[in-house]
């Protein structure tokens, strides 16, 4: 498969980094062709929800940022694999901003059918993740993917704080199980 893995987070070398990188290895372990999209690397703006891009025959967007060469990367894909830290019980503003902008109908040229989420947060609350898992799930239906499985990290603020838990074999391994 072709796996592209989107990093939510802008920080370089993070708990989200190592998160999405141990899972990335587990996953070339089998074959898999991986390839990242950090948002640190990229300009993307937020979606104006103008509808041009369903104007036009080609689905252009008018906003002219990196967003033509992600969904390059997305037609591209088997699998997506959303790598975030959590700001405010919810994904980093600059992933959002790539997702968002999949309000486009150019994403139902994309033959992704698989998906996986990795999150990492500084609460632990039980509850974290709620409502970015409810937010996925709807995803997953609305376009027929397949969950592949999660890995969620609590308790992890610091840089390298993930070192000290589970989640990095945990995420190994689910690449791995691919």
């Amino acid at each position: 498969m072709n796996i592209l893995i989107l990093n939510g987070s802008p920080r370089h070398n993070g708990n989200t980094q190592l998160l999405a990188q141990s899972f990335a290895k587990g996953a070339e372990e089998n074959g898999h062709k991986i390839e990242f999209i950090s948002v640190d690397d990229v300009n993307v703006n937020p979606c104006k929800g103008c509808n041009a891009c369903f104007k036009n025959k080609d689905m252009l967007c008018v906003q002219h940022d990196d967003m033509a060469e992600i969904y390059a990367k997305l037609a591209n894909a088997d699998m997506l694999v959303i790598a975030s830290p959590i700001y405010f019980y919810g994904i980093s503003a600059q992933l959002k901003a790539i997702i968002d902008r999949c309000h486009n109908p150019i994403r139902d040229t994309f033959h992704i059918d698989k998906a996986a989420l990795l999150l990492v947060g500084a609460a632990t609350l039980p509850e974290l993740f709620d409502a970015i898992m409810t937010e996925y799930k709807l995803c997953l239906n609305y376009f027929k993917i397949e969950d592949m499985g999660h890995v969620f990290v609590r308790g992890v603020a610091a840089k390298g704080d993930i070192k000290n838990t589970d989640a990095l074999k945990q995420a190994f391994d689910l690449g791995k199980s691919l």
